[in-house]
């Protein structure tokens, strides 16, 4: 590889596109600038090129009673009524919130003597709790 010449690589922006070599330092990774988005990079050979040396067997894991990311600890109450959040009200686990930008969500714990964690359908969010206003 020779600075100037024209190699096809790996462009993480864009895909695999040509690029053009404008740095070839020993002992450094080669840089070279994408044709398409003009991005500089470090040289990526395509994957055929790349071979296998970096790919590793993984085993899914398979733990019993692991949960979700967005699987609840605690499951909301149906018998409490949906309550619309504020900072200046104190909430339990298990109690049904109402939130502006995030929707309905269940508190999962009491984090703190002011924040809680509420579990919503976009995940988990610590908001505060007996705040002054």
């Amino acid at each position: 590889m020779r600075v100037g010449s024209d190699v096809f690589a790996k462009c993480r922006r864009c895909g695999e596109v040509w690029h053009v070599v404008v740095a070839v330092v020993p002992n450094r990774k080669t840089r070279v600038e994408c044709k398409q988005c003009e991005g500089r990079h470090g040289y990526n050979p395509p994957a055929a090129e790349a071979g296998v040396r970096g790919l590793r067997k993984s085993t899914p894991v398979n733990r019993a009673g692991s949960r979700g990311k967005n699987e609840p600890v605690i499951s909301s109450d149906l018998s409490r009524p949906v309550r619309p959040y504020s900072q200046g009200d104190q909430y339990t686990a298990g109690d049904r919130i109402l939130h502006p930008n995030f929707g309905e969500g269940v508190v999962q714990s009491i984090s703190g003597p002011k924040k809680i964690r509420i579990l919503f359908a976009s995940g988990e969010r610590t908001l505060a709790q007996r705040q002054k206003a």
